[in-house]
């Protein structure tokens, strides 16, 4: 499996109100959710990403609440993948639980800016940054997980078996 897109950066510490903020935790609705994605952070983020785009931040992503509808709105948006130094850990679960990639590899956090084209290969954990012609290695998915985001999260591959 693979992504590639441009790159969308953020910071330290964004949580979950920022990526969805709470005022549209009403719906449940992907698309809903989408239309409001990281608006607080950036108004026009919507406006920008393009189907494949990835989000690169640096510590803590996705810390605050446990709700799922963090990485629904991102995934739902188009997001093909968020690299972050380090990720809250229950938005990391929520992440694998419903098919959105999320790769932890602090060199690449640190050094892939706003703008850069990213490709990255789940089965080996390789991110290439082709703006700056480098190379990074974050962490494999597992054989198990990468079935799971190709089924589109655990319900999708449960109810496929």
């Amino acid at each position: 499996m693979k992504a590639s897109g441009t790159v969308f950066k953020f910071g330290d510490n964004v949580d979950t109100d920022v990526i969805i903020p709470a005022r549209y935790l009403n719906s449940s609705d992907p698309a809903e959710l989408a239309a409001h994605c990281m608006e607080d952070i950036d108004k026009d983020f919507v406006k920008k990403v393009h189907k494949g785009d990835i989000i690169v931040a640096d510590k803590n992503f996705g810390c605050g609440s446990s709700r799922e509808h963090a990485p629904i709105a991102i995934k739902a948006a188009g997001v093909s993948c968020v690299i972050a130094e380090t990720f809250a850990r229950i938005f990391y679960r929520n992440a694998i639980n419903i098919g959105l990639p999320i790769i932890e590899c602090a060199e690449a956090s640190r050094d892939i800016e706003d703008g850069d084209k990213v490709e990255i290969d789940f089965d080996s954990g390789i991110i290439r940054n082709l703006t700056k012609n480098k190379e990074y290695k974050g962490q494999a998915f597992p054989e198990f997980m990468q079935k799971l985001i190709a089924a589109g999260g655990l319900v999708n591959y449960i109810n496929n078996k």
